[in-house]
C-alpha cells in the first residue's frame, strides 16, 4: 500500500488556510484585493490566468457528486501552475478522494462528514496508478520501461 500522512482534517497543506471568505469568480475578477474564489460548474478558471499569485485559495463546488466539472477545473488550475489551496467542497464522497487529490485537489470540505480512518484507506488502496496527473506519482508503466 502507498504510505499517506492523513493529517487531523481533510486538509493536506502544510501553510496556513485562508482567512477570508471565497467570492464567486465574477466578483474576484472586480476586487483587486480578494485572494479566495469559489468555481461553480460552468466557471471558466482559465480566466484566473492573470491573477494566479493572488491567489491563496480555490474552492471548487460539487454540487451533485456526479458533477465532474470540478476535477477538469483542478487539473487546469494546476497546469496553468496555480500552487494554492484547491479545495473540492460540496457534494464530497470518500471514494471520490484518490480520484481528486490525483487531479490536485489538497483539501476537501464535504457536505457530509468522512471519517478520516475510512478517508485513509480510500487514499492508500492502490499502489499503483495508470496515468500522469497533478499528483506527480508515476506510473507503473513508466516503472517498468523507465
Amino acid at each position: 500500500m502507498v504510505e499517506v500522512a492523513i493529517p487531523d482534517s481533510l486538509r493536506f497543506r502544510d501553510d496556513e488556510p485562508a482567512d477570508e471568505p471565497a467570492v464567486s469568480l465574477d466578483a474576484f475578477l472586480d476586487q483587486p484585493n480578494a485572494v479566495s474564489v469559489r468555481i461553480e460548474g460552468g466557471d471558466d478558471v482559465r480566466r484566473l490566468g492573470p491573477a494566479l499569485d493572488r491567489l491563496k485559495l480555490v474552492e471548487v463546488d460539487f454540487p451533485r457528486f456526479r458533477d465532474g466539472r470540478g476535477y477538469s477545473s483542478a487539473r487546469i488550475l494546476r497546469e496553468m501552475g496555480y500552487q494554492g489551496e484547491l479545495k473540492a467542497v460540496g457534494d464530497v464522497l470518500v471514494d471520490q478522494l484518490l480520484f481528486m487529490r490525483r487531479c490536485g485537489f489538497d483539501s476537501f470540505a464535504p457536505d457530509q462528514a468522512i471519517d478520516l480512518d475510512v478517508a485513509k484507506r480510500a487514499l492508500t488502496e492502490y499502489d499503483f496508478v495508470y496515468q500522469q496527473a497533478a499528483d506527480g506519482r508515476v506510473p507503473v508503466w513508466k516503472l517498468r520501461h523507465g
